[in-house]
């Protein structure tokens, strides 16, 4: 699935409202089933430069320096990405199916390669930290508040068989909050400054 075009930001994620009755079991369970994807997450991300910090100082170094942004890099950052929101949607019980490491599911994240030449100004990584600082302190007040909603649907999934939609919708949009600061501040596909909406 593919959201982008011209007019949206150039970061797109959803996640399908599932309208079937959700799995209890599974729900009652999660943590305890999703421990193997997240060791499998916690390996890759480890083992290539040290984290996510690793591999977007590397990113900025060949920005900065090459001006170049190789397209085996970037297809290996949106897949590392794509996969950390599926397990993230599966943690938070957007989802039942468990992550996938290749299939996009139910999870479509899209962002589209740079024209570095074009669209990335090279001095741009040195300071984009910085300028995501508003971001972050969002991101952080939204995350508490993901906890509080995964809890209360949590809850709602045991009793009704049901994630409220409301509810639902709030989670996909803290999850597409993080995910355009990261295409901005980490993955670094964009200088366009990320917008402060949930929404698409």
């Amino acid at each position: 699935m593919t959201y982008y075009d011209a007019n949206m930001y150039p970061v797109q994620l959803d996640v399908e409202y599932p309208e079937e009755p959700r799995k209890r079991l599974t729900a009652l369970v999660r943590i305890i089933l999703a421990i193997p994807i997240i060791f499998i997450i916690a390996v890759i991300v480890g083992v290539y430069a040290t984290g996510t910090l690793g591999i977007s100082f590397g990113t900025a170094l060949m920005i900065l320096f090459r001006k170049k942004y190789p397209r085996w890099w970037f297809d290996f950052q949106l897949e590392l990405a794509r996969f950390s929101v599926r397990i993230a949607a599966y943690l938070g019980l957007l989802r039942d199916e468990y992550p996938s490491t290749d299939d996009e599911q139910a999870v479509a994240l899209d962002i589209p390669y740079p024209d570095v030449e074009g669209q990335l100004n090279r001095f741009m990584p040195i300071i984009k930290w910085l300028l995501a600082i508003p971001h972050y302190i969002v991101l952080f007040i939204l995350g508490i508040c993901w906890i509080v909603v995964t809890i209360i649907a949590w809850f709602a999934i045991l009793i009704i068989g049901r994630y409220p939609r409301g509810m639902f919708n709030f989670s996909v949009g803290a999850l597409r909050w993080e995910a355009r600061v990261d295409a901005y501040v980490a993955i670094l596909t964009t200088d366009r400054y990320p917008p402060f909406r949930l929404g698409a």
